[in-house]
């Protein structure tokens, strides 16, 4: 059976006498789209941040390609090969795609005290990664801010790769878009799954879940309320689980089934 690239064993989060999360596992091989669902409040932004570094988990452990780690932040979690593209994208509108794609990790030529940016390289390596991910960019110099919210996600996506992620977590990636830019988000998905990396797709869609996921694992309220493979649930059982089942059929039937 394949190692998982990442995983938690029994994690649980408490917030003072806050129960965040209790006792959740969950994993993400290579070359899967783990797909994480759940309502607001269900834990999914806890367990991403456990994930990447944010937190660290109150009990419970984390493994990485089978070596139990320790996050204290953010950056143990990027050395550990675990990127996370939240919703804002942390991109400045105005700067070019290429600035806004090595932001943080600008080449630089010359020896000191004559350094500067090797731009030509900055360039070339965005426009070539951005053409891997389907998108065709007027030129390096185009203003993120000029880019469709799929677009823009593309290079948030483009940029983690590039930069060594073995694990790909997205926050919602889908949630604020159309229908021809969601196609792109999750087209890009698949591109990426494809080169060996392990996605973790945050989302309470559960169409576009189905669309790109291998598994699937759904949180309530804190908890793991249960997981499955593709082709073993249906896109309604997933809708049940999050909403917490007998719930949504007392609600049903009392509104006489109107939903």
């Amino acid at each position: 059976m394949t190692v998982p690239i990442i995983e938690l064993r029994n994690v649980e989060k408490h917030f003072g006498s806050v129960i965040a999360l209790s006792g959740v596992s969950f994993d993400v091989r290579p070359r899967e789209c783990h797909c994480l669902l759940g309502d607001n409040g269900a834990g999914k932004s806890t367990l991403i941040k456990i994930m990447s570094g944010v937190h660290r988990p109150t009990k419970g452990d984390i493994y990485i390609e089978g070596e139990r780690h320790e996050f204290d932040s953010p950056r143990d979690g990027m050395h550990a090969g675990v990127a996370t593209v939240y919703q804002d994208l942390a991109m400045i509108p105005l700067m070019s795609v290429s600035r806004n794609f090595w932001m943080g990790h600008e080449p630089e030529i010359g020896v000191w005290p004559f350094k500067r940016l090797d731009k030509a390289k900055c360039d070339q390596v965005t426009m070539e990664e951005m053409r891997k991910m389907g998108i065709n960019l007027r030129g390096p110099d185009q203003a993120v801010g000029t880019l469709s919210g799929g677009e823009r996600q593309t290079v948030a996506i483009a940029r983690a790769v590039y930069f060594g992620a073995r694990v790909l977590i997205l926050d919602e990636p889908t949630s604020a878009l159309g229908v021809r830019q969601t196609a792109n988000v999750l087209a890009s998905i698949d591109r990426v799954r494809k080169t060996g990396v392990g996605i973790v797709f945050i989302t309470h869609n559960v169409r576009h879940a189905m669309a790109v996921g291998d598994r699937f694992t759904v949180l309530n309220r804190g908890a793991t309320f249960g997981t499955a493979d593709r082709g073993k649930v249906t896109a309604e059982e997933l809708q049940d689980m999050m909403a917490g089942g007998q719930e949504l059929a007392a609600l049903s039937e009392s509104l006489e089934g109107t939903i």
